[in-house]
């Protein structure tokens, strides 16, 4: 059977805690934060004291500067449990990246330490109503006034919106660009003019905060800003392979617990006197799926070494993405098949990563786009290819021209 090989002892030790704070703290109450719809602050601050929060941050920061495997084996575990509530992942591998990548000085000090012991939870502000995955037709303005910027505008499915203290906001500083008029914004949303709107209710991820936010003349200095004037797509768009590997991780841990719990259903459960798995159709389909996920983390596992290399580029996060999220939707579904009647009872883990499966598809960029990244890529290099035969057929025609003047 297929081994692991990326990490060590360190890692595994690791997991064992982050297992036994998951059991601890989130088991006992997720049903409850499901019907509230978000996770109480106390759970990030015991997140915090346990380590399990931006585990890569630098010391000097207040984090414990451990490698990026320590932030993939709390990915892997919480989506492990099936506990979805925790937006750990949005608030490590997304908003501290974007502060300790671009911030400065003042602000990495001021709001790491905060994020790492949970203090501050943070989250990240780019879609709007009519700007999903096409970040540059976003509308939310931020016009200069002085040393201040005056934000106007509002965003929309915002994870950690109901609990945010920091928000990595996107907004637009030139009304007449496109990508380069895009600017970012690190905005302490204790700031008169930030406003939450209701917590959205979702067809899945019943207990993460889902928001819409707005900006209601909301003023910051401009000092607040992340990175440059005018610089913000740029900066979104070399964390993007970051924020599509986290999908992948996530989507292949979820593939092999869901048939994992599916084996063990089956191997139990009895019809026309024999277990479900011993009828050929549910081997033959757990064979396809464990198969598919096996393939699926071995090439997780290569994009996180490629990651950690600082190899990993948008072409190959695009595959991990799209392969994995389409992967974790077909399992969840034909997991759930194998369940019968039982799988369709919210009272059953499967019933419930099914209903949260679906996101995945859209989140971190839709399947459509990872599509076009991918195709680009391919008509990108066969145009490379074409303007070297070119090149080349030149080449040997001035030659060919060349020698027929020296014949003559």
């Amino acid at each position: 059977m297929f081994e692991r090989s990326l990490f060590q002892n360190e890692h595994e030790m690791f997991r064992s805690s982050v297992r036994k704070f998951i059991e601890k703290e989130i088991a006992p109450f997720h049903a409850e934060w499901e019907r509230d719809g978000v996770v109480p602050r106390e759970l990030w601050l015991k997140a915090g004291a346990t380590g399990l929060l931006c585990c890569t941050i630098p010391e000097e920061y207040g984090g414990l500067g451990l490698d990026y495997l320590f932030d993939v084996v709390v990915f892997e575990e919480i989506a492990r449990s099936g506990f979805t509530g925790p937006g750990f992942l949005i608030h490590c591998d997304l908003v501290a990246t974007y502060v300790k990548s671009f911030g400065s000085e003042e602000q990495k000090k001021y709001w790491l330490p905060k994020m790492v012991t949970g203090e501050a939870i943070g989250s990240l502000g780019m879609t709007e109503p009519h700007a999903g995955s096409d970040l540059r037709n976003i509308r939310t303005r931020a016009v200069r006034d002085g040393d201040d910027f005056v934000i106007n505008g509002q965003k929309v499915f915002i994870s950690n919106g109901q609990l945010c203290d920091v928000l990595v906001l996107a907004t637009k500083t030139d009304g007449l660009s496109s990508g380069k008029g895009i600017t970012l914004f690190l905005v302490d949303t204790s700031l008169p003019g930030f406003k939450r709107g209701k917590n959205l209710e979702k067809l899945g991820l019943k207990a993460q905060d889902t928001s819409e936010l707005f900006f209601e003349d909301l003023r910051v200095p401009a000092s607040a800003m992340l990175g440059n004037e005018g610089e913000g797509f740029k900066l979104m768009m070399t964390k993007l392979a970051q924020e599509r590997l986290a999908q992948a991780i996530r989507s292949a841990t979820v593939a092999e617990t869901l048939i994992d719990m599916t084996v063990d259903y089956t191997a139990n459960r009895r019809a026309f006197g024999q277990t479900i798995g011993d009828f050929q159709n549910t081997q033959f389909k757990l064979a396809e799926m464990k198969t598919d996920a096996v393939i699926g983390r071995v090439f997780t596992d290569h994009c996180i070494k490629k990651f950690m290399d600082g190899q990993l580029d948008e072409v190959d996060a695009a595959m991990a993405k799209m392969w994995l999220s389409n992967l974790h939707c077909r399992v969840a579904d034909e997991c759930l098949q194998l369940f019968g009647g039982w799988g369709y009872m919210w009272e059953y883990p499967i019933a419930r990563a099914f209903a949260d499966s679906r996101i995945v598809k859209i989140a971190g960029g839709s399947i459509e786009i990872m599509k076009h990244i991918i195709g680009r890529s391919l008509f990108s290099a066969a145009r490379g290819h074409e303007r070297v035969q070119s090149i080349g057929k030149s080449a040997d025609s001035k030659a060919g021209d060349e020698g027929n003047r020296a014949v003559a």
